[in-house]
């Protein structure tokens, strides 16, 4: 998970665009665009691996935080690769995988050495079965690329040089992508099911944006792009899900699935925010975000597999195949839902975009909701350590903005640029206190 905004892709090889140009040119996509639905006699069956075997590969050790461009990046892309194939899957036209350059441009990949490295988004088709809605289709998607080595957008200080395996976030959504793919090729939907595995999306939601700019199949016939992204805490059956008001239908499909799976359903409005649906909702399509919350090892050395709660995993993955299936069968097209982009944030942000915001130099807790960002600690010699905030703080207010959680937080950095001088707002103990600060350039 990404908490900044979302940053344009790089280039690509001409033969992507071309073939987007080709297939966006009229309303629908013809049948053999789509390819066709194998015989379940001919579909290599998945092996024997449960979720959890997934997660232990894409993070281990020696996939080194599998940070975009990097080799531990491409073997697991090449492994989720093997294993869209194994469920039942059949690559996109062009391929397995849609590569981009990481740009210049690209604040956060300038801070993570990146520049110039090669993305890759893993990309399977799962054909619809219905001759006429098969043209239509629905995304599936969950980003596989995490920290590498920290440093940039690490929580834990100094903690460069460090393996951030990124279980939860998020080899937790690729493998819940297999998962679902596996039980939808045993009885496919009537529209097609496009399962996308992103890369980039810690550097800016890079991976989703190049897809969306340069789209394999139109964007116009793309019903709905469902994200998955931090599925694998389930804590107390709490499970957050953003979008839910960018499709008028999707509120009551929410209630409807969750009579049954009995979660403590918390909907949050657009689909705006720090992750892949972002881009597909900037593109006019109804989006949804599942997510388990924070954590305290979010974007921290200690976010292993070991931590993953399999049980609630499997409950989010029997939801999301119903979420899926649902859409995907329904006879009509969902009714997208416009809202106004969040500010200063733009609908399509340049290579300029300041991405993560204007840099403050705090170490959050993410464990438990005190009613702000309790901090940690803060970076030596950071803006924040030069205000005077420290360890326990709980920040309340950053300017205008009341400070409600992590979310608020960034919202609220991002609002700002570097230079800016803010009054902010915490509880110290039993206090309430203000401090200024002047914000900083964001670094690695």
């Amino acid at each position: 998970m990404n908490p900044g905004s979302r940053l344009p892709r790089g280039s690509t090889a001409a033969g992507w665009f071309s073939l987007a140009i080709a297939l966006s040119g009229g309303s629908t996509l013809g049948a053999q665009q789509f390819g066709t639905a194998r015989p379940p006699a001919e579909r290599v069956l998945p092996p024997a691996l449960m979720a959890i075997d997934d997660i232990k590969f894409l993070s281990d050790d020696r996939l080194v935080g599998r940070m975009t461009g990097s080799p531990g990046a491409d073997t697991a892309a090449a492994y989720l690769t093997r294993r869209f194939e194994q469920v039942g899957l059949q690559p996109a036209a062009g391929g397995w995988f849609q590569t981009f350059t990481i740009a210049k441009g690209a604040p956060a990949a300038q801070q993570a050495h990146v520049v110039g490295a090669t993305g890759r988004n893993v990309i399977g088709l799962l054909p619809g079965r219905d001759p006429t809605l098969r043209n239509e289709a629905v995304i599936v998607g969950a980003h596989y690329d995490h920290l590498g080595l920290g440093g940039f957008g690490s929580l834990d200080p100094d903690s460069t040089g460090k393996v951030h395996n990124g279980a939860d976030d998020n080899a937790s959504g690729s493998a819940m992508l297999i998962q679902i793919a596996a039980r939808l090729a045993a009885a496919p939907p009537a529209r097609t099911v496009i399962f996308i595995a992103f890369s980039g999306e810690e550097l800016g939601l890079l991976g989703s944006s190049h897809y969306v700019e340069e789209p394999i199949y139109p964007l116009s016939t793309t019903n709905a792009m469902i994200n998955l992204d931090m599925v694998g805490r389930l804590r107390e059956s709490r499970l957050i899900v953003y979008g839910s008001q960018t499709a008028k239908e999707f509120p009551a499909l929410l209630d409807s699935l969750n009579w049954y799976a009995g979660f403590d359903l918390k909907e949050q409005g657009d689909g705006y925010g720090p992750s892949d649906q972002s881009p597909f909702y900037s593109a006019g399509r109804p989006v949804l975000y599942l997510f388990t919350d924070l954590h305290e090892d979010y974007h921290r050395t200690t976010d292993d597999w070991q931590k993953i709660n399999l049980e609630g995993f499997n409950r989010v993955t029997d939801f999301t195949v119903g979420l899926v299936t649902a859409i995907a069968n329904r006879a009509g097209p969902l009714t997208f839902v416009a809202s106004v982009p969040p500010q200063p944030a733009a609908t399509a942000p340049t290579a300029q975009s300041q991405g993560y915001g204007a840099y403050l130099g705090t170490v959050p807790d993410l464990a438990g909701n005190p009613g702000g960002v309790r901090l940690v600690g803060v970076r030596a010699g950071s803006p924040a350590e030069k205000a005077g905030l420290r360890g326990d703080d709980i920040i309340t207010r950053i300017g205008d903005a009341e400070i409600a959680d992590l979310q608020g937080m960034t919202d609220a950095l991002r609002s700002h640029q570097p230079g800016d001088t803010v009054d902010i707002v915490v509880r110290r103990g039993d206090q309430v206190t203000k401090v200024r600060a002047t914000l900083g350039t964001r670094r690695g």
